[in-house]
């Protein structure tokens, strides 16, 4: 329990630290490499985060199936299920390297159009990178993925603050001598693969995790297979949505609308993290309950309070956003990216519902119930990458953006609140009264901020700073009397009066 809460408020003090650093070193970064550069650098990230699909799932089966074997008390299996899982990451290392050959090779070809000769120099050199990071990142991965398994939450999030401090200085220094993108992903490969080598130690001598590459279960590998199958979907779902946006700008309009696009993905990415933060340590946990016939009052009650505390930190982000996102951007990201706000803002709607649901994902993972979400999101992805392309051409960022969103909303807003509501019986009718009635005070204090703004233009950081702490002076106490509930304030007067000696 400890590890639970340790990891959760580490992973806001990892949202807290990404706030700073998007505050302070984004803006220098757009500045230092120049719109263009900076749309290479997203779209060359975006192609090379297709091969994470080839993950397979597997990082997900990691926690769930170690996780289930500590609960059954078949520990002294783990050592073999840990070297099934590693032979099978191996083989998607090589995989990857050969994936990312052909994406090399076919690079000039597919964005010849809309980028210059020394783009694609650069760009190609940084897809070399990026391969062999991810090649050496899948075998690595499952040290990682067994510290979250034995619910070791602390260590991890500690290694991610050091690296976000660090890697972050360092590049600002490579940017300030005249460095480019290029610089920036050597950075970040190195850090990376330092991170993945700090975590095997770590398994390895204070867990004593162990490897053995012999005597596989055949249908414990058929179990995994099945089970991680259905993950992938997931991931390719998750990749239509969040990559191929800049690769369609980028064939349609350049470098220039990718770098647009690409700051309203980095901003909704990071309301992502508000949400992750809590949801990301549950997955053990879930899979315990399972484990142990835990029944559907049970997991309706952690669905909702898990529901309600993420919907508490989104509805605030959300509001403000609406009230003070335009002058954020304009401040935050400089001239040349207007359309960023109102793609964001089409975003962050739409990423609200799964957001405050995505334990929902976790009781699915545990109870091995994958199949219906992932062939559904794959259709409704499909059909957005589809929409996409048609709207691309006329309607730009924003299409795409209205593409996504669509997708988004109907596969979590209606589809999956029924498939949760009728087959896993989960009490989502309850789930949503609880979450109107803490909707009243943001969409009353986004309509009056919003109205009383109208003729007020934030022009200056210290405008913007003043006005938010006004807007919140306002909000807080009045989300605290209406919004939350009783055990929601005293759990927040029990963390203040343990932080704060009285």
């Amino acid at each position: 329990m400890n590890e639970l809460k340790s990891g959760a408020a580490l992973n806001y003090a990892v949202i807290l630290l990404n706030i700073i650093v998007g505050l302070l070193y984004t803006p220098y970064m757009l500045r230092a490499l120049g719109q263009s550069e900076y749309g290479m650098y997203s779209l060359v990230a975006s192609v090379i985060s297709c091969l994470t699909v080839l993950d397979l799932g597997l990082g997900n089966a990691v926690v769930r199936y170690t996780a289930h074997f500590r609960a059954d008390g078949r520990a002294a299996e783990i050592p073999r299920l840990l070297g099934m899982f590693l032979a099978m990451y191996i083989g998607v290392g090589i995989l990857s390297m050969v994936c990312g050959g052909v994406l090399y090779v076919n690079f000039d070809g597919w964005f010849a159009a809309s980028m210059t000769p020394l783009e694609l120099h650069d760009a190609r050199l940084m897809l070399l990178l990026l391969v062999a990071n991810v090649a050496f990142t899948f075998p690595m991965s499952v040290f990682g993925s067994v510290l979250t398994a034995y619910e070791r939450f602390v260590f991890p999030r500690v290694l991610q603050i050091a690296r976000i401090v660090l890697s972050t200085v360092l590049m600002v220094v490579l940017l300030s001598l005249g460095f480019k993108a290029l610089a920036l992903v050597v950075v970040q490969t190195l850090f990376n693969v330092a991170v993945l080598c700090a975590q095997m130690v770590y398994a390895r001598s204070r867990l004593g995790v162990r490897i053995r590459f012999r005597g596989f279960d055949k249908e414990l590998l058929r179990q995994v297979a099945v089970y991680s199958f259905w993950v992938f979907l997931s991931v390719v779902m998750d990749r239509i949505y969040w990559s191929t946006g800049q690769m369609v700008l980028a064939f349609y309009d350049g470098t220039a609308q990718v770098a647009v696009f690409a700051v309203a993905i980095q901003l909704s990415l990071l309301y992502m993290t508000f949400s992750t933060a809590i949801s990301g340590v549950f997955l053990p946990r879930l899979t315990t309950m399972v484990a142990q016939c835990a029944s559907d009052t049970e997991m309706s009650r952690l669905f909702l309070r898990t529901g309600r505390i993420q919907y508490m930190v989104m509805a605030l982000v959300l509001s403000g956003f609406v009230v003070f996102g335009r002058s954020f951007v304009y401040l935050w990201a400089g001239t040349g990216y207007d359309d960023t706000y109102l793609i964001t803002l089409i975003f962050f709607f739409a990423l609200t519902i799964p957001m405050i649901q995505n334990v929902g994902i976790g009781i699915l993972q545990a109870r091995n119930r994958l199949k219906f979400r992932s062939l559904l999101y794959l259709l409704i992805a499909s059909i957005s990458l589809l929409m996409q392309f048609l709207l691309a051409p006329r309607y730009g960022g924003v299409g795409v953006a209205c593409a996504i969103a669509g997708a988004l909303l109907v596969g979590q807003g209606v589809a999956m609140n029924l498939y949760y509501h009728y087959r896993q019986k989960l009490d989502i009718q309850a789930f949503w009264r609880s979450i109107g009635r803490m909707s009243v005070v943001p969409l009353l204090m986004s309509i009056g901020a919003t109205l009383s703004l109208l003729r007020v233009s934030i022009s200056t950081w210290g405008g913007l700073c003043l006005a938010i702490c006004v807007y919140l002076c306002v909000y807080v106490p009045l989300f605290w009397r209406w919004s939350m509930n009783g055990e929601e304030r005293a759990a927040v007067r029990a963390i203040i009066r343990k932080r704060l000696p009285i």
